[in-house]
C-alpha cells in the first residue's frame, strides 16, 4: 500500500491545502500575487517534499528537514497574513492549530529516520 494512504500527515496536509486555497481565493486582488502566492507555493512545496521523502531511502532525512524548513516559512506567512488583516483571528487560530499538528506529525516521522 502507498505510504501516503497510510500516513496521517498526508491527510492532514491535504485537508489544510484545500482550506488554504479556499481562504487565499478570497484575498484582495493586490494580495493574490503576493501573500497568497507565497502561502500556496510554500504549502505545495511542503507536500512535495513529503512525497519525495516517501520515495527515497538515502535522502529521506534531508527531505524531511527541508520540509520542516518549508513548514516554518508557512507559519511565518500565515502570521504575516494575520498581521496584514488578510486572515481573521479565528482563521489564524485554525491554521496555527493545523500547522502545530502537522509539525508534530513531521517531528514524529523525523525521529524514526536514522541519521546517516
Amino acid at each position: 500500500m502507498d505510504d501516503r494512504k497510510q500516513s496521517l500527515i498526508f491527510s492532514r496536509t491535504s485537508d489544510f491545502i484545500i482550506w488554504l486555497l479556499d481562504h487565499t481565493e478570497k484575498f484582495p486582488k493586490s494580495e493574490r500575487f503576493r501573500m497568497a502566492k507565497r502561502l500556496e507555493d510554500s504549502v505545495f512545496s511542503f507536500y512535495e517534499l513529503l512525497i519525495e521523502a516517501t520515495r527515497t531511502t538515502k535522502r529521506k532525512r534531508q527531505m524531511l528537514i527541508q520540509a520542516d524548513v518549508e513548514l516554518e516559512k508557512l507559519r511565518l506567512y500565515i502570521r504575516m497574513s494575520h498581521q496584514r488583516k488578510l486572515t481573521s483571528l479565528n482563521q489564524y487560530q485554525f491554521s496555527a492549530n493545523h500547522l502545530i499538528e502537522i509539525g508534530k506529525l513531521l517531528g514524529g516521522w523525523l525521529k524514526t529516520v536514522p541519521e546517516i
